[in-house]
């Protein structure tokens, strides 16, 4: 018996040893395989998400590739705040794989530490010195910490605060600047050539109007940020040190001056420019004489076109919608009236994938003018600032002098069409001027071969180096002071109160245009927190359908207050319609009338009940359903594959036994 049971039981014993030195071989063999693959592959790495979140973009890439002295950032994140709030557990895994991949990206220049500041420790005093912001989750008092600090070799130090979600899409837009401003800590310089007074006034003390010495509240902004310097209407070259050049309402320009700006532009400077076909800034300020200007208006067609731009000058483009309710005429009845020449643009209006545009609420704009591509140019161009489809295009001269916004409310017929007021232009360009320099202030020629040029003048030339960066907005008085800000003097201080984010939108331009192409290139990303658009759907319908409800009972529930405080003041008897203040007894219809309105809001709080069931089903249901999905049928269809695939083998096995 045994002798025959002993040859049987020794296959079955050698199939289940070799089975456990396979598995045994497989598991050294995955772990070999990492850790190979972690020596020689460290930056070898799959993004598998929808947009492709954790890859670095080629403007990061070469602002990491560039990098030459070493950099150290220091992420400084609680994890009671992951904990208490999830959403910020979820976005800080993505803040701290993104910190990696720089890390990996940069050969060595970029070191990151990682630190959990505890309340009242140490860390939470360098997070404070750093000017991260902590924030309480509860009534304890203690601080969390979601926030970045990079220092560089000179100690220079560049902060995040606090990451919010509502920014995510611009992570690596914030990360990337914070490197290049560690790398490059240098104030940018930005150039100011304009033919608005925006340094105050210098005939304030003349016309006896001291408020308009002031300087415009936008240039005290620029100073904060940049290194501001004032360039001539006349110049004839833009200085070498100026990275970004301001050119507001440029009226008049030579051609001498015109060639400086299209050379700055050629050698590779940033150029932001603010045409305008009626400037109510200059309008809007006395002269000597008392007269208004006659001349309003701004161009710079030559540059514009060459480089592919359209910009008429003698269109004005009128807005319904978030028009300034403004005083309307002396002689007219009414007393305010829409000036659809001047508007807030708001909403779709502002391009949210622009990082200059994506925190603003508001900007406005006054007599602005339209801006479109030329046909056949190759320059990349981006709206910023578009107007609503509520739109009119109207001869300028119906603004310039002494505008009627009754009558322009009155004539306006919506074409039903956007029109763009402000626009990044990107591209490789040709000089406007591609004979070279015009003649000189003499009306000289320019030099021939062999002869010397003019001193400082660097030698022309006919293509931009590289792609050029461009914004262009058809209205200065985004400069205006009264269009965006309120500036009150407070115990003799400037308090300056903005209602609009035209001071926002021009320093977040030129913070952008400051910075390097690369990040000039970079754009919003996606969210790794993506709702279901399924249950989002769901619960917007239902919530219209509840608010609808709800606004029917809010009307019956003012109805029948306003029912019973007739009732209590009593009924209307007396002749003549007047009130008979005398009775306090309700009758038995006013009661009747009374209970009735009862009864019906007892019985819409219950349709609203039901709707609120509804939403919650819907939503469980659906939820459920998914909960089946990922807990039960993933597991389910990995035990089919294993059947199937021992069936499989089965046959196969008796196959060729047979």
């Amino acid at each position: 018996m045994s002798a025959t049971s002993l040859p049987a039981a020794r296959p079955g014993a050698r199939r289940l040893w070799s089975s456990a030195i396979g598995l045994l071989a497989a598991a050294v063999l995955a772990i070999g395989v990492n850790m190979l693959a972690d020596r020689l592959l460290p930056r070898a790495r799959i993004d598998l998400t929808a947009q492709r979140l954790y890859t670095l973009s080629d403007g990061t890439q070469k602002v990491l590739s560039e990098l030459k002295d070493p950099i150290t950032l220091r992420f400084f994140y609680s994890r009671r705040l992951g904990a208490e709030l999830p959403v910020y557990g979820a976005y800080a895994d993505r803040v701290r794989e993104m910190l990696a991949e720089y890390v990996a990206l940069s050969n060595g220049r970029v070191r990151l530490e990682v630190f959990d500041p505890e309340p009242f420790s140490e860390l939470e005093d360098r997070a404070m010195a750093f000017g991260l912001q902590g924030v309480p989750v509860d009534q304890s008092g203690e601080q969390v910490y979601f926030g970045l600090a990079g220092t560089n070799l000179v100690d220079d130090e560049r902060s995040i605060a606090f990451f919010q979600p509502e920014r995510e899409r611009f992570l690596e837009y914030d990360l990337t600047r914070l490197v290049y401003e560690l790398s490059n800590p240098q104030r940018p310089v930005i150039g100011v050539m304009s033919a608005l007074p925006l340094n105050g006034d210098p005939r304030a003390m003349m016309l006896r109007n001291p408020a308009l010495g002031q300087p415009a509240v936008v240039m005290t902004q620029l100073r904060q940020f940049f290194t501001v310097k004032d360039v001539s209407l006349d110049a004839q070259v833009i200085e070498p040190e100026v990275q970004v050049l301001v050119v507001a309402h440029p009226q008049g320009l030579t051609e001498g001056a015109q060639y400086a700006i299209d050379q700055f532009v050629m050698r590779g400077g940033k150029l932001f420019v603010l045409v305008d076909p009626h400037s109510e800034s200059q309008a809007g300020r006395p002269s000597l004489t008392g007269q208004p200007p006659q001349d309003t208006s701004s161009s710079l067609d030559r540059l514009l076109h060459a480089w592919g731009v359209e910009a008429p000058s003698d269109r004005v483009v009128l807005d319904l919608r978030g028009a300034w309710r403004v005083r309307a005429n002396p002689q007219d009845r009414v007393q305010a009236v829409d000036y659809v020449a001047w508007y807030n643009l708001q909403g779709d209006s502002l391009n949210r994938e622009e990082v200059s545009l994506a925190q603003l609420e508001q900007v406005t704009v006054a007599s602005a003018g339209m801006l479109r591509k030329r046909e056949g140019a190759a320059v990349e161009f981006v709206p910023l600032l578009t107007t609503s489809p509520q739109t009119m295009v109207v001869d300028a001269a119906r603004v310039r002098q002494e505008p009627n916004p009754v009558r322009l409310l009155a004539d306006f017929r919506s074409g039903n069409e956007r029109h763009v007021i402000a626009a990044r232009l990107r591209g490789e360009l040709a000089s406007a001027f591609p004979d070279g320099p015009p003649r000189d202030a003499d009306g000289n020629p320019p030099p021939a071969e062999g002869q010397e040029r003019p001193a400082g003048l660097p030698a022309h030339i006919a293509r931009s180096q590289g792609p050029a960066n461009i914004v262009v907005v058809h209205d200065s008085d985004i400069l205006e002071d009264r269009f965006w800000v309120r500036v009150q003097e407070f115990f003799g201080q400037q308090v300056a109160t903005p209602f609009s984010g035209n001071g926002s939108l021009v320093v977040n331009l030129a913070d952008t245009l400051a910075g390097s192409d690369a990040l000039i290139s970079l754009r919003s990303r996606g969210e790794s927190l993506r709702p279901f658009d399924l249950v989002e759907d769901i619960r917007r319908n239902a919530d219209a359908e509840y608010r609808q409800t709800e606004q029917q009972l809010t009307r019956k529930l003012e109805e029948t207050e306003r029912r019973l405080r007739e009732l209590r003041q009593g009924t209307p008897t007396a002749p003549g319609g007047e009130r008979n203040q005398n009775q306090a007894v309700i009758t038995p219809e006013q009661r009747a009338e009374i209970d009735a309105a009862r009864q019906e809001i007892v019985n819409t709080r219950r349709q609203l009940r039901a709707v609120q069931l509804e939403l919650r089903r819907d939503i469980e249901g659906l939820e459920t359903v998914l909960r089946v999905v990922n807990i039960a049928l993933v597991p389910a269809l990995l035990t089919a594959f294993a059947i199937g695939l021992a069936l499989m083998r089965r046959r196969r096995r008796a196959a060729a036994r047979a």
